[in-house]
C-alpha cells in the first residue's frame, strides 16, 4: 500500500533534513512532552528480558533505543535503522555512552538485516513517512524471530469529538511553531498533512494481519492521539 504524500521524489527526506539538529526539542515543543510517556508505554508493553534484541526502524535520534537499554539494563543490544543520516549522526553523539547499538542507514522498507534476528521490532512516529506500508509491514515480519513481536507507535484518530475539535485546532498552530522554533514550518506542514491521511487503528490491524502477525492488538494514548499496535510472528 502505497502512500501519496510519501511518494513525491525527496520529499520525506528533505522534510528531515531541515529538522534533524533540532528533532528532539519540537518533538518536546509539539507534544507537550507527553512524547516521553508516550515512548515509555511503547517500551512497558514490551516487557522485555535480559538479551532480548530490538531493532528500531526510523529510529531517529534514539530515544527508543535509549528507553529499552535502560529497562533491561543494558544487557542486550539494539540496532537502530533510519533513512537519514543527519539524525544516526545526532544519535550516536546523543548516545555516545551506550555500547550496545548498531546504527544502520536504511529505509524500513529494505533492512540489510537477515531473517530471524530479532526478538523485538519497534518503529515510533516513523510508519507513516514509509513509501510503502506493505513492504514495511513484510519486512518486520521477515526480520523477526518465530515468536517476535512488532510493535508500532503512531498517531492515529481520535475517539472523542470534544478532544478531536482541540487537537486539531492545536495542530494547525504547530507550522508556526517550528517555524519559530526551527526556523522552517514546511516540513511541519507536511507533518499535519501526514497524521490527517494515515491509516485508523482498525485499518492498520488489518494491514499487519495480511502481512502474517497474529494477536493484533491496539492500545489509544492520550484519547487516540497516537495509539500503539502490536502484532505477534508465530
Amino acid at each position: 500500500m502505497q502512500q501519496y504524500l510519501q511518494n513525491k521524489k525527496g520529499l520525506v527526506q528533505n522534510v528531515f533534513n531541515q529538522v534533524y539538529d533540532q528533532y528532539d526539542l519540537m518533538n518536546d515543543f509539539m507534544s507537550l512532552g507527553v512524547h516521553r510517556l508516550w515512548k515509555k508505554n511503547l517500551i512497558n508493553m514490551m516487557n522485555a528480558s535480559k538479551n532480548q534484541k530490538l531493532i528500531d526502524v526510523a529510529c531517529g535520534t534514539g530515544d527508543i533505543a535509549k528507553l529499552f537499554l535502560k529497562y533491561v539494563n543494558k544487557s542486550s543490544e539494539v540496532t537502530c535503522a533510519d533513512p537519514n543520516q543527519g539524525m544516526i549522526k545526532k544519535g550516536k553523539e546523543k548516545l555516545k555512552d551506550f555500547k550496545q547499538l548498531n546504527w544502520i542507514i536504511s529505509s524500513a522498507e529494505s533492512l540489510p538485516i537477515s531473517k530471524g534476528s530479532f526478538d523485538f521490532y519497534s518503529i515510533s512516529f516513523g510508519l507513516r513517512n514509509t513509501k510503502n506500508l506493505k513492504k514495511v509491514l513484510s519486512e518486520a515480519y521477515r526480520v523477526l524471530k518465530p515468536g517476535g513481536r512488532f510493535l508500532c507507535l503512531e498517531f492515529s484518530k481520535v475517539d472523542n469529538s470534544g478532544l478531536n475539535f482541540i487537537y486539531k485546532n492545536y495542530s494547525k498552530i504547530i507550522p508556526s511553531i517550528g517555524k519559530l522554533v526551527v526556523g522552517e514550518k514546511e516540513p511541519y506542514e507536511y507533518l499535519i498533512k501526514s497524521i490527517n491521511n494515515f491509516l485508523n487503528q482498525d485499518e492498520l490491524i488489518s494491514l499487519m494481519m495480511d502481512s502474517g502477525f497474529k494477536k493484533c492488538s491496539y492500545r489509544n494514548l492520550s484519547g487516540g492521539i497516537v495509539s500503539i499496535h502490536s502484532g505477534w510472528k508465530i
